[in-house]
């Protein structure tokens, strides 16, 4: 039998958990990897991990606890700050605003991991000042199987630190496309962990790919017409303004996330829109106020940590100030949301509405490429500018529905079921079987991705035909109230046109396929049969054939008669989501 022996920075870590209420007044060095290393390193997973238990032994401000699994094996930590040593949420949330910081989803990009670091080190020893009316919460490292395939090599366009992690998970999952299909174990444990903090902020730390420009910061608000009413209106007009701000006073410029590829910044750009797969786009249906925040990738790493921690601090600055306002506004996007009789679903761009601002750009050309032949993209960091740009940052409502009272969905989902309880959304079962007019979708067209996407072939342009049907659902089946505080949720996940419902996710794809058919050297009497008795179907078939392509295919005919018949399966292409209108 192979003997395990733990190594001593292992053995010290496990002594350290082994006493989580112990304060001590200790002598330990808190000066970061990050900072022994002059602004080239970041620690590993184990030593941030250490350093944070170390933390909470020593400052009884901070608590350090486990809150669930991860697809690597290793459990999910959740560190938090609060200025009065108070951990049970419900009490938190009676007096302070909660600012939930995630970092490490992409491992590679620990800019995010170093800041907070500092950033809850210089708080507790008093370095800066401790906000008064503001927990702070962070996931130290949420992507653990991605830190620990630590690396120096695949970041090929960034600049430090000097090793990492990687950005797929322990699955090689992209963690920032999974919120909300839950694939992962770090999902799951994830919604666990949000449902119990309720933030009212949250930032998700990044560094940023595609142009080249002088910023070492760039900020990736979710999108404000998506978030709609006075909450959207605050963070587009108040919030976003307030933080720009405050950075240039500290001499950090900062600019919106630049989201062009393969070209140059100078004709602008359209704001990247956040979908529930995204963090932002899941933290938002429940009306928390999310932003990315995108380092630079080829500013140097001490840089881009500084400038993540002065951003988190002065995003703290913001929710002291605005505290109240931002709890008065959640509520009351709460109370208002649930009374909508419309909901979009798709959204397209306002191109009535532009912003302008100043932008700090470096010249770039297209030039032969040595490698190639073909043309290049080539920067000239020599040749800075300033110049006005157009920024689109305005979306308007593509497809609407119209909110039900309530869905149902049969038992047999149970799969759905799952995801519904892991995101605290409230239901009742039937208590014996019911006959109910609803009504009833019928998936009219879609397109597929060609190749996987995060361990799915997506759907989109999802088109949908509505029925009012009288169906007989069984004891146990699910009935969901929309009017309820996971509202958005709802109908982003179970109304299949939304870009990332559960349909395009492919959790119903088993009702794409036709299950029974028939043989046509039998159906064709049938078919005639059928054709004979029923003088309108023989009409509508006349009516039919006269399309050139329809008539010269004896199959797509025989299989349009059956479909026509009382053969044909009810379940094909009939989603099995039903809706009961208000």
């Amino acid at each position: 039998m192979q003997k395990l022996i733990p190594t001593l920075s292992f053995l010290l870590f496990i002594l350290s958990c082994s006493n989580p209420e112990k304060k001590t007044t200790s002598t330990i060095d808190f000066t970061t990897t990050f900072e022994k290393s002059q602004g080239t390193q970041t620690p590993s997973y184990t030593e941030v991990i250490a350093y944070y238990q170390n933390l909470a032994n020593t400052f009884p401000e901070i608590n350090i606890r486990e809150i669930g699994a991860t697809d690597s094996g290793n459990p999910l930590h959740m560190v938090t700050l609060d200025p009065n040593g108070e951990f049970n949420f419900d009490k938190i949330r009676s007096n302070n605003r909660i600012l939930l910081i995630n970092n490490g989803i992409h491992p590679g990009e620990s800019d995010g991991i170093d800041a907070t670091m500092l950033l809850f080190r210089d708080i507790a020893q008093k370095k800066i000042k401790a906000p008064k009316n503001t927990t702070l919460v962070t996931i130290p490292i949420y992507n653990i199987g991605g830190a620990l395939n630590r690396n120096s090599g695949t970041r090929t366009n960034q600049n430090g630190p000097i090793a990492y992690g990687f950005r797929g998970n322990a699955r090689n999952y992209d963690l920032n496309r999974d919120f909300i299909k839950n694939d992962t174990k770090n999902a799951q444990t994830f919604a666990k962990l949000f449902h119990l903090v309720q933030p009212d902020v949250f930032i998700d730390n990044h560094v940023s790919n595609g142009a080249d420009y002088q910023y070492t910061l760039t900020h990736l608000f979710t999108q404000h017409n998506k978030l709609g009413g006075a909450l959207g209106n605050y963070l587009h007009q108040e919030m976003h303004p307030q933080l720009e701000a405050a950075l240039v006073n500290k001499k950090w410029d900062i600019t919106p996330y630049v989201n062009v590829w393969g070209t140059t910044p100078e004709k602008g750009w359209t704001q990247f829109m956040d979908s529930p797969r995204y963090s932002t786009g899941y933290t938002t249906l429940w009306n928390t106020l999310g932003m990315m925040v995108e380092t630079h990738m080829l500013k140097p790493y001490k840089k881009r940590v500084e400038g993540t921690y002065e951003l988190m601090k002065s995003m703290i600055e913001i929710i002291e100030k605005d505290g109240t306002k931002i709890t008065k506004l959640r509520e009351k996007a709460f109370s208002d949301v649930v009374t909508q009789e419309n909901y979009t679903v798709q959204w397209k761009l306002d191109t009535t509405k532009i912003t302008t601002f100043d932008f700090k750009g470096y010249e770039g050309n297209f030039i032969e490429s040595k490698i190639t032949g073909a043309k290049r993209l080539k920067y000239d960091q020599k040749k800075p500018f300033t110049k006005k740009v157009k920024y689109k940052n305005y979306f308007k409502s593509a497809v609407n529905i119209k909110v039900p009272k309530a869905y149902i969905i049969p038992q047999g989902w149970w799969t759905i079921k799952e995801l519904l309880k892991r995101n605290n959304i409230e239901f009742k079962v039937l208590e014996q079987d019911s006959t109910i007019t609803v009504e009833t979708y019928h998936v009219k067209d879609y397109n597929s991705r060609n190749t996987p996407y995060e361990g799915h072939y997506l759907h989109y342009n999802t088109q949908v035909k509505t029925s009012k049907e009288e169906i007989t659902f069984t004891k146990g089946d699910m009935v969901i109230l929309t009017h309820q505080k996971g509202f958005r949720y709802l109908i982003e996940t179970l109304e299949p046109q939304a870009p990332d419902s559960f349909f395009n996710w492919n959790f119903f794809d088993t009702i794409l396929q036709q299950k029974e058919g028939f043989s046509p050297y039998v159906w064709e009497d049938k078919a005639n049969e059928l054709l004979s008795q029923n003088n309108e179907l023989r009409i509508k078939f006349q009516k039919k054939k006269k399309d050139t392509a329809f008539a010269n295919n004896w199959y797509a005919q025989l299989d349009w008669l059956h479909k026509q018949s009382e053969h044909y399966e009810k379940a094909h292409l009939r989603y099995p989501v039903y809706r009961i209108p208000k």
